[in-house]
């Protein structure tokens, strides 16, 4: 069993899996995805946490749920979003309120399914009705930190039972929900508030002699386990530190990039990772349960904690926060992982060694010390180390492949597209449609998310096309121009821009140019861009599919595709052809006589043509089309090819 198993995490980390060698001919299924489904498998109606008889709102919840966006978003496979509104929609009631959860309990525990609710207050639900409860849901927990007790510096307690004490644990369970909620409802005072919790558990958690950070403080000094002079409890519990480190690379995923906090935060983490580093077991790449003594008696190494390392490491290497020299470490720590804590049953995965609960006070008395965390049994498949070891998963598999896009930038443009609606969360003006920050069904987000996964950077370019605008751009891509129809004064196409474009195109510049159907796009303009590359609109539209009938909005995509090597089939509806003229353009896709999708080689530069929208979030996520369209799988192969067309910089 042991050997099968070796083998078999061989074979993903090369990015094979369980199923690889009976069948190659399909997509082998991630190390992150046989995870999620392992878990799925467990829970598969509801979540029931440890021994407990019935399902309440629960942390351990919300970092499922979380995994399970991440790779619904790495996959673009519904199976993971279906089962996160299933959990949801069994707490969540019509009109907002949530089953089982008490504001006045006061738990920073009970915040962490929170991220949960913004996603599917975000994307599209068939109405804005059926979006509204989960956004009221969102609202209440929100509340619940209006009222949060705090210590006189303004620390949140972490529970209100327990009093005057901050917990490593209850940054990531609040932190990050309510950095994303400050975001998404434009609340920049939250930011602050956000900044100022990790500020005090680096004033008051932060042993200055090893780095490490102890697992909770108390202001009053009173509890049993707190020392006398500092507040803080005695000893490094593993699992404390992930929790911390998970929050600090999570919520500067919604810091803004001019906060004043932000390099601060920057800055904590680099502070952790060597010390992480340090404290990695050198032969295993685990780490201890209590971290700094790893070779005392009855130390072992823990399965959560070292799962979450992992992930921070992993994360902040990709997001630029850490030296490259920290991806080995995170790697070292992964290949621990798989080699100590996972195995196989039944075909499938399980996860062993984590530790099923580590806290201070209560009753009975939990004093913090090194016996204490020793003496809390260990479980299988708990889903505090399930949870981490998908993330971890994830952040490995996009290490794999992410160099493609290193040091290059897609901007997408916001000029010729330029379309405004009201803010459901704000009730401000904001621009959408095939943007990257919308998430509902019109915009580009997951594709945005593609581009990133494989090491782009993704920006909007909100001005007419210039050398000046295009200057530092890689790809730039051009999505449905606007009619009047669409806007009051929309921007055309002009002789000056297309010369911009094509210089910039002809110095090595990877333009994508994506129309409309002749009715729902200004053609005759954009056309005048296309000609400039031997390639034309077609005034008529191919595709009409009514209802549900997606065969009819069916492309076949040619075995050998320069651009879409893993991609079969695709779905696109309501399309423009394309005309070729001269010898530049080069069909590319066809279906019967019509050119679907063209390409162009011009001077240096590359030119990618197709008359339709058709990546945009409504047709990638997977839960409208059926599964034999790939389009997510086309999104991610034509961003690949696009970032390869121009060597890095």
């Amino acid at each position: 069993m042991k050997k099968s198993f070796r083998l078999l995490a061989a074979l993903s980390l090369l990015g094979l899996g369980q199923h690889a060698v009976a069948q190659t001919s399909s997509p082998a299924q991630t190390m992150s995805q046989r995870m999620a489904d392992a878990f799925i498998s467990w829970h598969p109606d509801s979540i029931l946490i440890g021994n407990r008889k019935t399902t309440r709102w629960d942390y351990e919840q919300g970092l499922m749920l979380k995994a399970l966006e991440r790779v619904w978003q790495r996959t673009g496979d519904a199976k993971y979003y279906t089962y996160i509104v299933k959990d949801i929609d069994q707490f969540v009631q019509p009109n907002g309120v949530i089953r089982t959860y008490k504001l006045e309990d006061y738990n920073l525990d009970n915040l962490t399914t929170g991220h949960a609710l913004l996603t599917l207050a975000q994307v599209s639900q068939g109405s804005q009705a059926a979006q509204e409860k989960y956004k009221q849901a969102a609202q209440t927990l929100r509340k619940q930190l209006d009222g949060q007790p705090r210590t006189k510096e303004g620390g949140f307690w972490h529970k209100k039972v327990y009093p005057n004490q901050m917990w490593l644990d209850g940054l990531y369970m609040a932190e990050p929900f309510y950095a994303e909620y400050s975001k998404v409802f434009n609340q920049p005072a939250g930011f602050d508030d956000v900044a100022k919790q990790f500020s005090l558990i680096e004033k008051h958690l932060v042993d200055p002699k090893t780095g490490l950070l102890y697992h909770g403080y108390d202001e009053s000094k009173e509890q049993k386990w707190a020392n006398k002079q500092t507040g803080q409890s005695p000893n490094f519990w593993d699992r404390g530190m992930g929790w911390y480190a998970m929050a600090l690379v999570d919520v500067l995923d919604y810091f803004p990039a001019n906060h004043p906090q932000r390099a601060q935060l920057i800055k904590d983490v680099q502070r952790l990772a060597p010390v992480l580093a340090k404290y990695q077991d050198p032969k295993t790449g685990t780490w201890s349960l209590v971290v700094d003594q790893a070779s005392r008696k009855g130390n072992y190494a823990e399965a959560s904690g070292s799962s979450m390392f992992v992930y921070m490491l992993a994360k902040g290497v990709r997001m630029g926060y850490l030296d490259k020299k920290y991806a080995a470490v995170a790697q070292k720590g992964y290949d621990g992982l798989l080699k100590t804590f996972v195995a196989t049953e039944s075909n499938a995965l399980a996860f062993n060694g984590t530790v099923s609960v580590g806290g201070l006070g209560g009753n009975p008395y939990r004093d913090g010390s090194y016996e204490y965390y020793l003496s809390e049994p260990l479980r299988k498949n708990d889903l505090k180390g399930v949870g981490p070891f998908i993330l971890a998963s994830i952040e490995m598999e996009i290490a794999k492949e992410n160099s493609v896009g290193q040091n290059k930038t897609v901007g997408l443009d916001y000029y010729f597209n330029h379309e405004f609606r009201k803010n459901t969360f704000t009730g401000e003006q904001e621009q959408w449609h095939y943007t990257w920050e919308d998430r509902t069904h019109g915009g580009f987000w997951l594709l945005g998310n593609q581009f990133r996964e494989l090491g782009a950077k993704t920006v909007s370019v909100p001005t007419a096309p210039t050398a000046a605008s295009l200057k530092g751009i890689d790809v730039y891509i051009i999505v449905d121009p606007d009619s009047k129809k669409e806007t009051a004064k929309p921007n055309f196409v002009q002789a000056n821009d297309i010369k911009a474009i094509t210089d910039w195109v002809k110095a090595g510049g990877t333009l994508v140019m994506m129309a409309n159907d002749t009715s729902n796009c200004e053609i005759p303009h954009f056309n005048e861009l296309a000609k400039a590359f031997g390639m034309s609109f077609i005034p008529k539209s191919l595709n009409m599919v009514k209802g549900d009938q997606f065969e009819q909005g069916r492309v076949d995509i040619p075995a050998g595709n320069a651009v879409f090597k893993h991609t079969k089939a695709a779905y696109i509806k309501e399309l423009a052809p394309i005309g070729l003229q001269g010898n530049t353009g080069k069909a590319l896709v066809s279906k019967g006589t019509d050119v679907i999708m063209a390409t162009a080689k011009v001077g240096k530069g590359t030119v990618f043509i197709v008359g339709d929208p058709w990546l945009y979030n409504e047709y990638t996520d997977g839960r409208k089309i059926p599964a034999v369209y790939e389009n997510f799988n086309a999104g991610k192969d034509l961003a690949t090819w696009a970032l390869q067309q121009k060597s890095a910089k």
